[in-house]
């Protein structure tokens, strides 16, 4: 099986000296085609310093982090922005939609910057948002929406095109319960297609979705389980 996202003996520190913080410590973590894994643990454990080192937002201090095959750490600022545009979907805790862009264009925005034509683009946009159920929204600005239909609409971002990783941090958690629903068995159908997902939440009933769940605390990882667990997982750590 393909193995589309392998982190390997991965540390994040921020800072210097005795001011250092060891945001991810020894973090070995493979997911592969077709896979769904979902990140759970108290706040502050690095649930999403492991998004943004997936994502190649930003880089280990030591360690290897590999996306479909390629060392992020070994490429440029350029090259890596082009890796998340044609292989990564990210989905935001705080949706990061450009506001002087119409919920269409913030979803188009990545195929175009990739080189996909703009009638291509709308046409893929307006897919992705009809599977949010979000299409009559195609033509409305960020601040026309609700904080639930902005969120979407970001969602529907990181799963336009063929995202062969999608990256998604709470991404239910300005949503109704039937419309977080929605969203994680868009997920869960993405990974099915042959994507490999990772979702870091908080609640054990959206885990249930994931094949495994990985736990983190104060920046490492401390168990593992399959999706029948993640309810016992989260209650009995330390």
């Amino acid at each position: 099986m393909t193995v589309l996202l392998q982190m390997t003996d991965v540390r994040r520190v921020h800072g210097r000296g005795g001011a250092s913080v060891t945001a991810l410590d020894n973090i070995d973590l493979v997911v592969s085609a077709g896979e769904f894994v979902a990140v759970m643990g108290p706040s502050g454990s690095g649930k999403s310093t492991l998004l943004h080192l997936a994502g190649g937002l930003d880089t280990p201090s030591s360690g290897s982090v590999g996306v479909a095959g390629l060392d992020i750490g070994s490429l440029g600022g350029s090259a890596r922005a082009a890796l998340r545009r044609k292989h990564v979907g990210y989905v935001f805790q705080d949706f990061n939609l450009l506001p002087t862009l119409t919920a269409g264009e913030n979803v188009a925005l990545p195929r175009e910057l990739d080189g996909v034509r703009r009638h291509q683009a709308r046409r893929d946009a307006r897919t992705a948002l009809r599977e949010v159920d979000l299409a009559d929204m195609i033509d409305r600005f960020p601040d026309e929406m609700s904080g639930g239909q902005q969120q979407r609409v970001a969602i529907a971002r990181a799963l336009v095109g063929d995202r062969r990783l999608v990256l998604a941090d709470e991404p239910t958690g300005a949503l109704d319960s039937a419309t977080g629903e929605l969203v994680l068995a868009l997920l869960r159908s993405r990974a099915d297609a042959g994507s490999a997902v990772v979702l870091v939440t908080h609640e054990a009933r959206h885990a249930a979705w994931a094949d495994r769940v990985v736990f983190l605390r104060d920046g490492r990882m401390v168990d593992t389980a399959g999706r029948d667990d993640a309810a016992s997982l989260l209650v009995t750590q330390p």
